[in-house]
Parts: structure tokens; C-alpha cells; sequence
């Protein structure tokens, strides 16, 4: 979720405020979401994206959604480490008995598509939560998907992650900043940006967060207006055809002077996933 401070974008902590006060915490959730300054994407064209959704947890208005996901193997999803986080699940993953992807569909509670249960799942063990450095977390699903729905990771030093490269986000995040929120997976295009406009904006000290250039990719429109916002985290950023980056932190919404910061993929995911 972003505003005023620095704070990580998933959309659960809203998801969770609308729930409370209600048995076991599935009440109806509030808050609906997609990318700022996006448009609607086509599933087909964008089949890699996924929604996690748990609607034990949040709800069953936005069919449980509550992070984004990237399918990288028909086995394994890559999505942000604080998704997982016991703040946002309220526990461990696995006590989560209905904790699952949503693929192949582009309207959460549309039709078409499958969900498909998470059977385990791994955190980074450099991610800090502190600093939201190494901001990755792989799930591993109980039955596979389709080949097709596999998108490759760019590799270490890729061109695709060259600023001023054109790139695209992905997600169910608010589409506005302000709450105006939709159901159906959006896109917006952004660029990638050099590693000095986020270490300008996100200089750290007083107790703020610093942008990490080996760990982080920066990347959002340098006129503002187009950009993640909260509940898009874990989702992806692709460039060139590559995923490139995760949806991982900032500070507003479309904002010029405060890019979109993103896990840099390719240093953070080990070669044996």
C-alpha cells in the first residue's frame, strides 16, 4: 500500500480493516483495485499474471484477492516476501486452508480460468522487512499450469533492465491513489528509470527507507501519473518480453518525484528455482 509515508503495497492491511469485527475475518472487503493511469489488460495477452487470494482471510467480494503473482514455471509463482508476511496473513501460510493463485482469469469473480491451491512456499532468507530489501517469495502449486502461462526472467544485466527501456505493470492495485477501485486486471506503461532517481527520492535516514540499487529496480513515468499503487504488490514488471522486476514499495501513487520501486529479480532469485 502506498500515501503520505513509505509503506509496502499490498492492499491486505484494507482488506483486512473492512473484515473486522466479523467472524473469522471473511467479511465482504472494501477495497477493489488496479494499476494507476492503467487500462484494461487482456488475460490472454498477459496469461503469467496471477492473483493470490485467500477469501477465509479477506473475503469473498474480490474473490480473496489480496497480492499479485508472476508465473515463472508451471510449478512456481514469484510474488513480494511481505505478502506473506504474518501482518498479512494473520499467521503462517500454510494455516491458511484455502491459500491460492487465481490464473487464467482477468475479472476476479468472472469465469474462466482455474484456481489452483499453493502447496508450499519459500521467502527469501535475505529479505528484510526493515529495509524491504530482497522483496521475493516463490510459491510452489499443487498442480501445474499450462506451459504457456510461463514468462521468463531476465537475467543478471539483461538490457531489458536498461533505463529508459519501455515496461509494463501489472495488477488489481488502486487505480487512482484515492480508493477508486475496479475488479479486473489492469496494466499501465512506465519505463524503467536510473537507479539516481530513486536513491534522490528514497534517500533513507530520519528513519526512512533508502532505495538498494543491487537489490531494487527502479521504474515509473517520469511525468508521473502512471505507476503501482496499493494491493498490486508481488505482481510483475515486464520489460522486452522479460520479467524484470516485482512490485514492491514506494511512497504515493503516479507521483513524479517518487518512482515505483521494484524487487530487482534477477539478483534476488536463486538460480535453483
Amino acid at each position: 500500500m502506498r500515501g503520505p509515508f513509505i509503506r509496502a503495497l499490498t492492499g491486505a492491511l484494507v482488506l483486512i480493516t473492512a473484515a473486522a469485527g466479523q467472524v473469522g475475518g471473511a467479511a465482504p472487503a472494501v477495497a477493489d483495485s488496479v494499476v494507476v493511469g492503467g487500462s484494461p489488460a487482456a488475460i490472454t495477452d498477459a496469461p503469467w499474471v496471477v492473483a493470490l487470494s485467500s477469501r477465509d482471510r479477506f473475503g469473498g467480494t474480490r474473490a480473496g484477492q489480496f497480492c499479485g503473482g508472476v508465473v515463472v514455471a508451471p510449478t512456481k509463482v514469484l510474488t513480494a516476501a511481505h505478502c506473506l508476511g504474518r501482518e498479512v496473513l494473520g499467521g503462517a501460510p500454510w494455516q491458511l486452508r484455502d491459500f491460492s493463485v487465481i490464473a487464467g482469469r482477468a475479472a476476479l469473480r468472472g469465469e474462466g480460468g482455474q484456481e489452483v491451491r499453493i502447496a508450499d512456499t519459500w521467502v527469501n532468507p535475505d529479505y528484510d522487512p526493515s529495509t524491504n530489501s530482497g522483496d521475493l517469495a516463490v510459491l510452489t502449486l499443487a498442480e501445474a499450469l499450462p506451459p504457456s502461462y510461463v514468462i521468463r526472467v531476465a537475467a543478471p544485466g539483461d538490457a531489458a533492465e536498461t533505463p529508459g527501456t519501455a515496461a509494463e505493470v501489472y495488477g488489481w492495485g488502486d487505480a487512482t491513489g484515492n480508493g477508486g477501485y475496479a475488479s479486473s486486471l489492469r496494466s499501465a506503461p512506465v519505463q524503467v528509470l536510473p537507479d539516481a532517481a530513486c536513491e534522490r527520492a528514497y534517500p533513507g535516514g530520519f528513519g526512512g527507507v533508502s532505495y538498494r540499487r543491487a537489490t531494487m529496480l527502479c521504474a515509473g513515468d517520469p511525468r508521473g501519473g502512471r505507476d503501482a499503487c496499493q494491493g498490486d504488490s508481488g505482481g510483475p514488471l515486464v520489460a522486452r518480453g522479460l520479467l524484470v522486476g516485482l512490485v514492491s514499495w514506494g511512497s504515493g501513487c503516479g507521483q513524479a518525484e517518487n518512482p515505483g520501486v521494484y524487487t530487482r529479480v534477477s539478483a534476488v532469485l536463486p538460480e535453483r528455482f
